[in-house]
């Protein structure tokens, strides 16, 4: 059974970092791609940033360039999202997703193909403050 489960979120003023985890278990496949969505309250689920398993390649939503990064660890089970100088509109319940086997390159993980994504966890909610 494919799962995901996120954690690290928490309430910090504008300007200040987190750092989001995501722990994955029973993915019996390499390459596959993780992505970081969030929503806000009234608003729809959105894409932030995606890896493929498989090899090196991110995507990030313009919102967040240059301020969100997604890693993964030495042991391929976890992966981050390392967010600095964050701001009021980055408040929302953060999802960590999963697809199923990929075959060619970061595309098919683009985070705004959120019909890509079979594979959720709970979520972690995130509050900025100004």
């Amino acid at each position: 059974q494919e799962q995901l489960a996120e954690s690290g979120g928490g309430s910090v003023q504008a300007g200040g970092s987190l750092r989001l985890s995501c722990k994955t278990s029973g993915f019996i496949y390499s390459n596959h791609c993780i992505g970081w969505f969030r929503q806000a309250p009234g608003k729809e689920r959105e894409g932030v940033a995606s890896l493929y398993i498989g090899g090196t390649a991110t995507v990030y939503d313009d919102s967040v360039k240059g301020r969100f990064f997604i890693s993964r660890d030495r042991g391929k089970d976890t992966v981050y999202l390392q967010m600095n100088s964050l701001k009021p509109e980055d408040t929302g319940m953060y999802y960590c997703a999963a697809t199923g086997l990929v075959y060619d390159s970061i595309r098919y993980c683009d985070p705004s193909l959120r019909g890509n994504y079979e594979y959720w966890g709970q979520g972690t909610q995130v509050t900025v403050s100004s």
